[in-house]
């Protein structure tokens, strides 16, 4: 698999961390040795080129502010014809914890609630081995169940420790029959990542901060990822010494920076209050989803604005505000029929220049002035989903058609351009052509559950990337 993975990477790269906020608690044999290394235990982590590179050139230059592309892009076409994800996993869940070991180890899936007799035996035959390997006094373990509470996958790790000897192996059941078995070492997997923590308050309230030490893509990111898993019966979290958590791949010239997790935990019990975990996708943008299956990109789809408020959904409104003449007879007391035309996206409320971030990786196909949504920038993603911003005042002055950008890039800026009563910026989000309403309660798109072959790299994430999971 290839993952964008680690802890021992932060010196080589370099990424602007006040020492203050480094932690050092994943993988400590792994990173004290490198930190030895490097002699640098007490010295500033410094970066050379602090620019985060948000969108990559992917066309020729020279064709950048057009109006030139695909005409089906402008069409509008019936909402109902829309094909809704209906193979999704909507009621998936995953549990987690730490069996305390037995002499019945191999029975683990059952103990936890697997009622599956094929994959039990699946599961026994395999562990033989595995279990030699086993460290601490319990099994961590992270799974996942479908719909009336299918098997979709089980990970397990050889211990609540986290260092260059830790391995997970996950099961997940075979498309063709039977069941198929991973191993992933965390001394692989982490070649990429950084472990980072950061005040909460800091990422709730003070931007700048966080944006010294993350490239900027990612602060828009880390802030609406926060806000989602807040856990709201502890309202008073920020007032605490409670840290966000990260475990972040910086990136380089072939893959973008990226968050692979993110907690809220109290740093002095080791207490998690909410997570939330990548998983990446060939076929459609990846997604976040918690450490309980939830997930997080209905939200991160509906949220282009650092700051916004709906003025206006998917629907109708009127085309025209014209009244009745008052010399009309006496007659006509019954309202004259009134014409509506239909408003396909969702209007956001908000300042002239108020900044606007592309809500996934994409590509723009078109960025320029186009009718009555004015300034209008369209970003295409995987799945053949498109994202419209209209009525723009201005554009990211770097950005061109043909650049692939990523989520969270600051693309452009709410204005009032073309047909439009005041500012705000119009969103759209389009699926093959056709208009989707994502505040709809019936809307369902592949981009927002967990699909079945999916299901492995959440649970064997939670493990490799979480906080150590304490014994059940």
């Amino acid at each position: 698999m290839n993952k964008k993975a680690t802890c021992s990477s932060l010196l080589s790269r370099g990424a602007l961390i006040l020492i203050g906020y480094i932690c050092l608690s994943i993988l400590p044999g792994v990173i004290s040795s490198v930190w030895a290394q490097s002699n640098q235990s007490n010295k500033k982590v410094i970066i050379q080129n602090t620019k985060p590179v948000g969108f990559k050139d992917s066309a020729a230059r020279g064709s950048s502010k057009t109006n030139s592309l695909n005409p089906a892009l402008f069409q509008r076409k019936d909402p109902n014809e829309i094909d809704l994800d209906s193979a999704s996993n909507l009621d998936y869940r995953v549990i987690q914890g730490c069996l305390r070991r037995n002499f019945n180890e191999d029975n683990l899936p059952s103990s936890i609630g697997i009622d599956n007799q094929a994959f039990s035996e699946f599961f026994k035959n395999q562990t033989k081995t595995f279990f030699d390997r086993m460290r601490g006094d319990c099994i961590p373990y992270a799974a996942a169940f479908g719909s009336r509470n299918r098997f979709d996958s089980l990970s397990i790790m050889n211990g609540p420790i986290q260092d260059n000897k830790t391995e997970v192996w996950t099961f997940t059941p075979s498309a063709f029959g039977g069941f198929l078995v991973q191993q992933d070492y965390l001394k692989n997997e982490s070649k990429h990542l950084t472990e980072i923590q950061l005040p909460l308050r800091d990422v709730l309230y003070d931007p700048r901060k966080v944006g010294d030490i993350l490239p900027v893509e990612l602060v828009w990111e880390l802030n609406s990822l926060i806000k989602q898993i807040y856990p709201e019966d502890n309202s008073s979290l920020e007032n605490t010494n409670s840290v966000v958590r990260l475990i972040v791949d910086f990136g380089d010239r072939e893959r973008w920076a990226q968050i692979w997790a993110t907690e809220i935990i109290d740093p002095e019990n080791k207490e998690v209050f909410a997570s939330a975990y990548w998983v990446d996708r060939n076929d459609i943008p990846g997604g976040f989803f918690t450490g309980s299956g939830e997930s997080l990109e209905r939200s991160f789809w509906t949220n282009p604005l650092s700051y916004r408020r709906i003025s206006r959904g998917v629907g109708s409104v009127r085309a025209s505000s014209k009244r009745p003449s008052s010399s009309a007879t006496a007659a006509q007391t019954a309202p004259p029929k009134q014409r509506y035309r239909t408003h396909m996206g969702i209007d956001y409320a908000a300042p002239t220049g108020t900044p606007i971030f592309s809500v996934a990786n994409g590509k723009v196909v078109h960025l320029g002035y186009s009718g009555a949504f004015g300034n209008l920038i369209i970003v295409e993603h995987p799945g053949n989903y498109h994202t419209y911003y209209a009525h723009l005042s201005n554009y990211n002055v770097e950005l061109q058609v043909g650049n692939e950008v990523r989520r969270g890039l600051e693309i452009g800026y709410v204005g009032s351009t073309g047909r439009s009563t005041g500012p705000h910026l119009h969103f759209e989000l389009r699926k093959n052509g056709v208009y989707v309403d994502p505040y709809a309660s019936k809307t369902q798109l592949d981009l927002w559950s967990m699909r079945d072959n999916e299901s492995g790299q959440l649970t064997r994430e939670i493990l490799l990337l979480g906080s150590p999971i304490k014994h059940n």
